[in-house]
């Protein structure tokens, strides 16, 4: 499936171009705001490449000609959804990382929507919605979304649990059942204690749900596959995203839940919130003499 948003594809599809046409992509993504103000002999200039080779391009990446790339390009931009390498320099200000930091994270987050499938988003709310039990399992900072995932279906009256050990896993995972689902979560697809979790859960008979990459072991393996299409980096100061875009993917999932149990968990939300309240700053409860 190719992506929709072109920033992602011209930084996966560059090795499929010509030489030629490669320095096209390589110039766009490198001068992205500028190529929206150019005509096809100034892109041909700046790229050091002839026009037919701009108007070849453009077709090689789904464009009928320069225009329509060219419009494409400028709607993207203007949405904030942009997928570029995060870059500091020793000469960043605080004012310079905090943009750099939040404008990639918003780039990846809006990134990650416009690539998930809604068809498949719509089966895991239906089958959690209905399920019996509901386990996460994840490890490193999956395991935090693991962890988080789990506390708002906990919130949501689901009966749910969250594994970070893979020995725990496999134990919980030989005794679910056909009406329990498994979620499991991994940024990089390819975790090989996670994929022995997933094949004995769904031996066992479990749906397994998967956040992953798009053509991974993990994906392959699933049920119904979630495609969050974050590459791995693990650069100090890089900010992870991929950590980010899979908490609101569930936090997507966790809202469609939530409208099919709307009446019911209404109520209960309203009870929580109320037992809730003696625990907060400034609220003193009193034990009665006798009381434990």
């Amino acid at each position: 499936m190719e992506s929709p948003n072109l920033i992602r594809r011209l930084t996966d599809e560059g090795s499929t171009l010509s030489k030629s046409e490669a320095k096209v992509a390589s110039y766009v993504l490198d001068h992205a705001h500028d190529v929206i103000k150019m005509r096809i002999a100034d892109l041909a200039r700046s790229s050091k490449v002839s026009e037919p080779t701009v108007i070849r391009f453009c077709r090689a990446i789904g464009f009928d000609g320069f225009q329509a790339f060219k419009l494409q390009l400028a709607q993207q931009l203007g949405s904030g959804g942009v997928y570029a390498q995060f870059e500091v320099t020793a000469k960043d200000t605080v004012l310079d990382l905090r943009n750099k930091v939040f404008d990639t994270t918003v780039g990846t987050l809006i990134t990650v929507r416009d690539e998930l499938d809604p068809i498949a988003l719509e089966r895991a709310i239906n089958v959690i919605a209905r399920a019996k039990r509901v386990e996460f399992y994840g490890f490193g900072a999956s395991g935090s979304v693991a962890a988080d995932a789990q506390h708002k279906f906990f919130r949501l009256q689901v009966s749910s649990a969250a594994y970070t050990d893979p020995h725990i896993q496999h134990m919980s995972a030989i005794s679910l059942g056909r009406d329990d689902v498994v979620v499991a979560i991994s940024q990089s697809g390819q975790t090989a204690a996670l994929l022995q979790s997933v094949k004995l859960a769904k031996q066992a008979g479990a749906t397994v749900i998967g956040l992953a990459p798009r053509d991974t072991a993990l994906s392959q393996e699933c049920s119904i596959p979630i495609h969050v299409n974050m590459k791995e980096d693990h650069q100090a100061f890089v900010p992870v995203s991929s950590r980010i875009a899979h908490l609101v993917v569930i936090d997507v999932i966790a809202t469609g839940v939530a409208l099919k149990r709307k009446q019911p968990l209404k109520d209960h939300l309203q009870k929580l919130e109320t037992s809730q309240r003696t625990l907060r700053k400034g609220r003193v409860v009193r034990i009665k003499p006798g009381q434990n």
